[in-house]
């Protein structure tokens, strides 16, 4: 060993030892790092509605047989597939600041041009076409007027709800039953899973949606601007975002996937009928809340209102599985959810600086 590398470490004793080899910040181990995560704040609404929906279903699974079978849930996917999709569009309106009261008129507006069209003799595809179509403009319509004519999004959609409800009746009065043979195979389609279970077709388009919504929110400059005009639409103008399009884009989709959900339903009923979604606008904001999306917008995620319809879903089937609740209950119970969750946001929104 030399004389300078002997002086070098008697100047400094914390150093390496002569002749070895530095080592670098101890990595913590895995265990270390589970120990310690903690998720960020604003995934905390999202976990906390995943929480409530996994131990309503552990609650009902201990007080009735049979209540955690897998197929149980998947046909808690089946029943509610239409609402699913109706949340997620109600999900990018919401985080906008917005509301469109008009969606379940158009869920029913959809079933009766379905089902009228198909009896006229229509391809059911056309017959699909016509319906996204008529709801994509209905939403449309109602954000031009909204954005353009600064209309409060309560009285346009409000409009729209009555418009869409109109319609159904000048199509008809009665209920018209789906006999195509094309409809009722896509309603009956199911997807065969290990241990002789199996999962809606519908389910499957329904989960699609709210991938591909999660995907545009999270990943496009669309989505972005979504939550900057949520956060602060006046900032959003000072940005140079594409606040005007933007909009009236999300009503563009809200009227889509209400259309969308339209179709699940009639699948659902095969039928369609102009009393059809009343008051599912309701639930379908219910469950957004529920999932965590702040009603003055800015924060929320699709995958919460896919919690919050579930969580709903969960509460009528435990009704269903105690057989002697009325479903009133069902109401109660989700107003006392959504009245815990808005008051939760509020003192959270408070805290904030």
């Amino acid at each position: 060993m030399s004389t300078a590398t002997v002086a070098r470490h008697s100047a400094d004793p914390t150093g390496p030892a002569p002749g070895t080899t530095p080592r670098g910040p101890s990595t913590p181990s895995t265990w270390e790092r589970v120990r310690t995560w903690a998720p960020s704040s604003r995934y905390l609404p999202v976990l906390t509605t995943a929480a409530l929906f996994l131990g309503m279903f552990g609650v009902g699974g201990l007080r009735y047989e049979g209540f955690t079978d897998p197929q149980v849930f998947l046909s808690l996917l089946l029943d509610n597939s239409f609402l699913i999709v109706l949340a997620v569009g109600m999900t990018f309106v919401i985080l906008t600041g917005g509301i469109d009261l008009s969606v379940g008129s158009n869920v029913a507006l959809s079933t009766v041009i379905a089902a009228k069209t198909l009896e006229m003799g229509w391809s059911p595809y056309l017959s699909v076409v016509a319906v996204l179509l008529v709801g994509t403009l209905l939403g449309t319509l109602m954000g031009l007027l909204i954005h353009y004519l600064d209309i409060q999004p309560f009285i346009a959609t409000l409009a729209g709800m009555f418009l869409a409800r109109g319609l159904c009746y000048l199509i008809s009065v009665d209920s018209i039953p789906i006999t195509n043979p094309t409809f009722q195979e896509w309603a009956y389609k199911t997807v065969d899973l290990p241990g002789g279970y199996y999962v809606g077709y519908t389910s499957l388009v329904a989960l699609a949606t709210v991938a591909i919504a999660a995907l545009v929110l999270v990943r496009t400059r669309f989505g972005r601007t979504v939550y900057a005009i949520g956060g602060n639409e006046s900032s959003a103008l000072l940005m140079g975002l594409r606040v005007a399009s933007t909009k009236v884009g999300v009503y563009a989709i809200s009227g889509f996937c209400a259309s969308f959900a339209g179709l699940l339903f009639a699948l659902y009923t095969l039928s369609g009928y102009s009393l059809n979604a009343v008051g599912m606008e309701l639930d379908a904001i219910a469950a957004v809340v529920i999932g965590g999306t702040l009603l003055t917008g800015g924060r929320g995620y699709v995958v919460g209102s896919l919690f919050g319809v579930l969580v709903l879903g969960v509460i009528q089937t435990f009704i269903s599985f105690d057989g002697t609740l009325s479903s009133w209950w069902t109401r109660i119970s989700i107003g006392l959810l959504v009245l815990v969750f808005v008051v939760v946001q509020r003192l959270m929104t408070r805290r904030q600086p």
